[in-house]
């Protein structure tokens, strides 16, 4: 294994671990709303990807997210369902519960690029989607009879967001994501401030709830995506999607550890098969790229 190998998995390891802060650094928010956090944070994400990614292009950042095309339009699009859709789960549902339904994404990745992009699906995903549609259902079972039920329900659409967010960066071709994850920070801040403006609800919110949720999109989500685009260069999906599970199995860890934030039963279980699976198609899909080279 050599340096850059390995430099490039310790990247992506430290994206998940930049990444399953942001569950418990919510519950730290004092009143601001979903729409609130998400245009604060989006602001924050913003700003330390365009340093970023104009040391990448010389000085061109404009550039760089007009040539992303309209792949890149449609991932952006997608990321202000998946980002919106994570705040409201951390809001409404246990960080176990939305930590694991978010880890279905490559999943729903592998699902819908069977119609749209005419991908087969292996017969190992098709294990690892089943497998995972058990442990979703005894996860939510316990949060039929109450609110958290809505925030599993977001946790999934917010998993839908980043499956169409990947789909579209295949779909369009784009080697490099930074410059969409821009365009989908912007259109979030465009979302969340009209959405505000009509429902009255206004940016006014304290020091403290802007500090947090500007300090999430710049370290936690936007310095994450940093370490992750670098490292992504290096490694193969099913790598990728490996080593994601840092992310997974860290942030209900912080939860419990920070915030004594206990699982029900039915979370761990059905978290347990979950992440079951998704390590299982990873590892399946480490060997059949092994197969391949």
């Amino acid at each position: 294994m050599n340096i850059k190998y390995r430099l490039a998995i310790l990247f992506v390891m430290t994206a998940g671990f930049f990444w399953s802060g942001m569950g418990t650094s919510i519950r730290f928010i004092d009143e601001a709303s979903t729409w609130q956090i998400l245009f604060y944070r989006s602001l924050g994400l913003i700003i330390i990807l365009l340093i970023f990614v104009s040391y990448q292009s010389s000085g061109h950042p404009i550039k760089a997210l007009i040539s992303t095309g309209l792949g890149g339009f449609t991932a952006a699009i997608s990321l202000v369902l998946a980002f919106s859709g994570s705040i409201y789960a951390f809001q409404e549902t246990s960080i176990a519960n939305a930590a694991f339904l978010f880890a279905t994404a490559p999943l729903i990745t592998a699902l819908l690029a069977w119609p749209i992009l005419k991908e087969p699906i292996y017969k190992s995903t098709w294990i690892a989607l089943s497998l995972s549609i058990l442990g979703i259902l005894i996860m939510v079972s316990q949060g039929l009879s109450f609110t958290g039920f809505k925030g599993n329900i977001a946790a999934l659409i917010s998993a839908l967001g980043f499956a169409g967010f990947s789909l579209s960066l295949r779909w369009g071709n784009l080697r490099n994501m930074l410059p969409a994850i821009i365009l989908g920070g912007i259109f979030s801040a465009l979302v969340s401030g009209i959405i505000l403006t009509f429902n009255q609800d206004g940016l006014a919110v304290s020091m403290n709830d802007c500090l947090i949720s500007l300090a999430m999109g710049i370290i936690l989500l936007g310095g994450g995506m940093v370490f992750f685009s670098v490292g992504s260069k290096v490694l193969t999906a099913s790598n990728l999607a490996l080593l994601s599970m840092v992310e997974v199995v860290l942030a209900p860890a912080w939860g419990w550890i920070v915030l004594r934030e206990q699982a029900e039963f039915s979370t761990l279980l059905g978290g347990g098969i979950l992440l079951f699976a998704l390590i299982l198609n990873a590892l399946l899909g480490v060997r059949q790229n092994m197969q391949k080279n």
